[in-house]
């Protein structure tokens, strides 16, 4: 099994439960990207709500999925910062042409692993606990749990304000954030092969994923 695809799979667990806080959280108000904890409350709804409600999405219809994800989720997430951050030392190696293909491959493969753990939500429920933070703070961190058949998960979010709007940056599932899992890996993977080679992986992925051809060397 290669680096990468070890790393997916450890991926599609997280993104599982993450999905599953943004598909089960029960609130009364619409999205509101002024307020972090809100924010997250607002967009489960509305995640739940489009589930529900498209039978084509219940079947399993990748392409729906996908652009629900896309469409929903990811205008939340700040991309950018979260590629740069599972990149780690080496952002700052690469040129700007590289950093724009790794963040578009690295938001690729977020997006289809996002959208296949959709298709796994159940009757699962999420608790929220009390957000810590003072209103002048621009960095917090929104703690949440799953609650289903055995104990209950730890799943957080790492948000920023952005002007008026919060975005995700990071998530955290049983103690363990997702940019720092994938730091390593990819650290291995330029060591090995360079940014080129890494971007060229996760290329490969993506591409194994959609049924397309994998990238040329």
């Amino acid at each position: 099994m290669t680096l990468l695809t070890s790393l997916r799979r450890r991926l599609f667990a997280v993104a599982t439960l993450a999905t599953l806080s943004l598909g089960f959280v029960h609130a009364a108000h619409a999205a509101d990207a002024s307020a972090p904890d809100q924010l997250i409350r607002g967009l489960s709804i509305d995640v739940l709500e489009t589930v529900k409600s498209d039978k084509d999405i219940q079947a399993g219809n990748i392409n729906k999925i996908i652009s629900l994800v896309d469409a929903k989720v990811m205008p939340h997430v700040n991309f950018q910062r979260m590629t740069a951050s599972a990149v780690g030392r080496f952002w700052r190696q690469a040129t700007p042409e590289q950093q724009t293909r790794l963040q578009a491959e690295f938001k690729t493969l977020l997006v289809r692993t996002y959208a296949g753990a959709l298709t796994q939500v159940k009757d699962q429920q999420i608790g929220m606990k009390p957000l810590r933070a003072q209103p002048s703070d621009t960095e917090v961190v929104v703690r949440t749990e799953i609650r289903g058949k055995g104990d209950a998960i730890q799943l957080d979010y790492r948000l920023e304000k952005t002007g008026a709007e919060w975005k995700i940056y990071d998530v955290n599932v049983l103690g363990i954030w997702l940019a720092d899992q994938y730091r390593n890996s990819f650290a291995q993977e330029i060591g090995a092969n360079g940014i080129d080679g890494l971007i060229k992986s996760l290329a490969d992925k993506n591409a194994k994923a959609a049924g397309a051809p994998a990238a040329k060397s």
